[in-house]
């Protein structure tokens, strides 16, 4: 996972995807995002190409305001950019309507943000299975039994979220970002509610998920151990992407932080 020949490079603008080479699960063309205008404007997102591979953890870091939320909600279907396209499992979310986004977040996406999100009233088990609930989609009860291993809270299942610790509360939302064999799993800060052993269990079975149930998970983190168990890092600053580390270590990660912080103090 941590390979000690990481790489930063700097990120050229990216070509579309070809069918000579694999195609990317999700990518974004001249993507910007504006909030306000004129003087005021906010360009969080200044014109972005970026593929994620299909079968990969992929970390997006940046300091505070740099679009790395907005690119990765803009992805999602969870904010509408001002211009440009995102395409996501074949589909173009930059042009769907909010009926085809609700059901495109239902079926093909996996959501788990930094609060649990969990229904107090619900066991462990049914919170996991709400999405399929809520899509009326039948439960694959193996596929179920899987991640619920893979989790580790097969003696937890009956529990409500009050009865688990945060640690447990939140592989339940990353079992239930899973359950549905979604596309993608769009990660917001995972592990920043969570103490150090938890947030490594957290990030273990995010790992585990990618290498083991071939899921495809993009992660907004600002902790570098966090991204260090992905295959790889992009950075972003003032809304574009700056820079790429693959093969990730803390270290590798911590001074790509530094150089990007010496970077920015220069302009």
């Amino acid at each position: 996972m941590n390979s000690p020949s990481s790489t930063a490079t700097t990120t050229a603008t990216l070509a579309p995807p070809t069918a000579g080479g694999a195609a990317p699960i999700a990518y974004a063309r001249a993507l910007r995002k504006t909030y306000g205008a004129g003087d005021t404007a906010v360009h969080a997102l200044a014109g972005i190409d970026v593929d994620f591979a299909r079968g990969e953890l992929t970390a997006i870091m940046g300091p505070s305001g740099s679009g790395k939320s907005t690119l990765m909600h803009c992805m999602a279907g969870l904010d509408r950019a001002t211009s440009g396209s995102v395409v996501v499992d074949g589909a173009e979310v930059s042009a769907m309507n909010e009926r085809h986004l609700t059901k495109l977040r239902r079926t093909r996406l996996g959501f788990i943000f930094q609060a649990y999100n969990l229904v107090p009233a619900l066991t462990a088990l049914e919170n996991i299975t709400l999405p399929l609930d809520i899509a009326r989609l039948p439960v694959d009860r193996a596929y179920l039994d899987e991640v619920v291993a893979a989790v580790g809270l097969g003696d937890r299942l009956r529990h409500r979220p009050s009865e688990l610790s945060g640690g447990q509360q939140q592989r339940v939302a990353c079992a239930r970002a899973l359950v549905s064999r979604p596309a993608v799993v769009f990660a917001d800060e995972p592990t920043g509610n969570l103490d150090s052993m938890s947030a490594g269990e957290v990030l273990g079975f995010l790992r585990r998920s990618v290498d083991e149930l071939d899921q495809t998970v993009v992660m907004v983190t600002h902790d570098p151990r966090a991204a260090s168990f992905a295959h790889r890092v992009l950075f972003l600053a003032d809304g574009l992407l700056v820079g790429e580390l693959t093969d990730p270590t803390q270290a590798s990660v911590l001074d790509a932080l530094r150089a990007l912080g010496a970077h920015e103090a220069g302009h």
